[in-house]
């Protein structure tokens, strides 16, 4: 499992996890697609718009290995912000590749770009 150097571990001040410390031995977590419903707590959205502008930092539009990311985190975002970068895609493995998808991640989290919420 690739460990991403210089990635934050957390959001500050909270426990909302960004990575994982080692490979999980019962096997990987599955990427989902999970529903984000409007009446999400604001710490949640938070930690969403926190996590996506690392990954905005960290590897910008190019496609980067899952690695240790957190799947829960991930999966906040996967399919709509954060997609397959290869196919076919494994969701169950920490060398699949995503990217994040600029247009959908702007429309979604236009504070991360700089604009309104």
């Amino acid at each position: 499992m690739l460990k991403h150097r210089g990635f934050p571990g957390r959001l500050p001040g909270t426990d909302f996890q960004f990575v994982i410390r080692r490979a999980n031995p019962k096997g990987v977590t599955k990427l989902i697609a999970r529903e984000r419903f409007k009446d999400r707590s604001p710490a949640d959205r938070r930690a969403d718009a926190a996590f996506l502008a690392a990954l905005l930092d960290h590897f910008g539009e190019e496609p980067f290995e899952r690695g240790n990311l957190d799947a829960g985190r991930l999966s906040w975002l996967f399919g709509r912000e954060v997609v397959p970068a290869e196919q076919p895609f494994d969701p169950e493995s920490y060398e699949a590749l995503l990217k994040v998808d600029l247009r959908k991640a702007e429309a979604a989290f236009p504070e991360v770009f700089g604009g309104d919420e």
